[in-house]
């Protein structure tokens, strides 16, 4: 509350303006001109708890008008440096956020990306999230994180939420039930720039971003014939993705290349769920000759292999073999520790969105859109070195 200097009172007390940076008060009782004493607190505004601050609320605050606060916030040049400051001030008492929605229909952007991803079960989505928001945020971008938890329903409203939340592009990986892109076509429509990554489906013309599926299919399936293996079995993932089929053909090739036999029955298909790895590996594990190791289209599939094998007494890998993909932190943690193809998962995101942002900030010209295709390690542990177990 302020007081008059002069008389004391607190009710005639009215803004004068900003002088020299302080705010100037005239009390109508005694005619009398003052500012507040040296150290006062400044007096703030008292709004209502389910109200935001807007620009008005700080120029009437200070008794000056809503442009010369918008352009001080903004840091024009022509802003007298202590009217900035007692903006800036009262902004941060006030708690003022900036409207991003008004900010971003001005600018015609909205300096928002969307990210689609089908689930967070695992560590693999959220990692590459991770890198995403590493290069988004520096480049003054918020993110909205959608996730699809593995339904291609709930896919089709992340993607009308996004358009509706007129983000400036998206970078999305799909669903295991997802067969076509019409959804995302949508964002094409809108002129919103798309990326998608690790999990794709044919027919759309835009940045990917990758890894190489067949090469790390073929040097996990190597691996196992290195260690005396020669019935290889593999746990496939939904061949309506790309990387479900190009993660079978790389152990396909494998196969002919090291003049193995393709058996039929050692090949099974599974929706990425839990209880279908289960499935699969109890199917597997039931043939009457079967396989002395399995690849796996994914870690959270081998390992569903192993909990089965080892609740079976089969022991691994000495009985059975198992390379799985991804190299997710419990893979290093189950006993035995599990052999798998490591992906770059900060650069995948990193890159996704560098894509991304070259698309939105291109002026003229079509934009010509990118695929990168990123190299897999492999990680050997315990569960495929069948030769050392034979050797003890």
């Amino acid at each position: 509350m302020v007081k008059c200097i002069k008389c004391g009172d607190v009710d005639a007390i009215a803004k004068a303006g900003i002088v020299r940076g302080k705010q100037r008060y005239y009390c109508k009782r005694c005619d009398c001109y003052f500012s507040q004493p040296a150290g006062a607190e400044p007096e703030v505004p008292m709004l209502n708890r389910r109200h935001q601050t807007t620009i008005m609320d700080i120029a009437s605050a200070l008794n000056i008008s809503k442009s010369t606060v918008s352009r001080a916030l903004q840091g024009h040049s022509d802003i007298n440096a202590n009217t900035r400051k007692a903006v800036l001030d009262m902004a941060l008492q006030l708690d003022y956020q900036p409207n991003l929605l008004a900010l971003g229909l001005a600018r015609s952007r909205s300096y928002t990306l969307g990210i689609i991803v089908p689930e967070f079960i695992n560590s693999f989505f959220p990692y590459i999230i991770i890198g995403a928001q590493q290069v988004a945020n520096p480049a003054g971008y918020h993110v909205i994180i959608c996730q699809s938890n593995e339904s291609l329903e709930t896919e089709i409203a992340n993607t009308q939420v996004l358009l509706a939340s007129r983000v400036d592009g998206v970078i999305a990986s799909v669903t295991g039930e997802t067969k076509t892109l019409e959804h995302f076509g949508k964002f094409q429509k809108a002129g919103i720039p798309l990326v998608m990554f690790n999990r794709i489906c044919e027919g759309l013309d835009v940045s990917k971003v990758l890894v190489d599926d067949h090469d790390g299919a073929y040097k996990g399936v190597t691996h196992l014939i290195q260690q005396g293996c020669r019935r290889i079995a593999h746990l496939a993932g939904p061949q309506n993705l790309q990387i479900g089929r190009e993660r079978l053909q790389g152990y396909l090739d494998a196969l002919h290349d090291h003049n193995l036999p393709v058996d039929e029955e050692l090949i099974v298909y599974y929706d990425l769920s839990k209880a279908s790895a289960q499935a699969c590996a109890c199917r597997l594990l039931d043939l009457p000759q079967p396989p002395d190791a399995i690849f796996a289209v994914n870690d959270p599939a081998a390992i569903q292999v192993i909990l089965t094998a080892k609740s079976r007494n089969i022991r691994i890998p000495a009985e059975l073999a198992v390379v799985g993909f991804s190299n997710e932190p419990t893979s290093a943690l189950i006993d035995p520790a599990l052999t798998t193809l490591a992906q770059p998962l900060d650069e995948i995101g990193k890159t996704a969105v560098q894509f991304l942002l070259q698309e939105i900030e291109q002026e003229e010209g079509p934009f010509v859109p990118i695929q990168r295709v990123l190299k897999t390690e492999l990680i050997i542990r315990a569960s495929s070195l069948r030769t050392k177990a034979f050797a003890s």
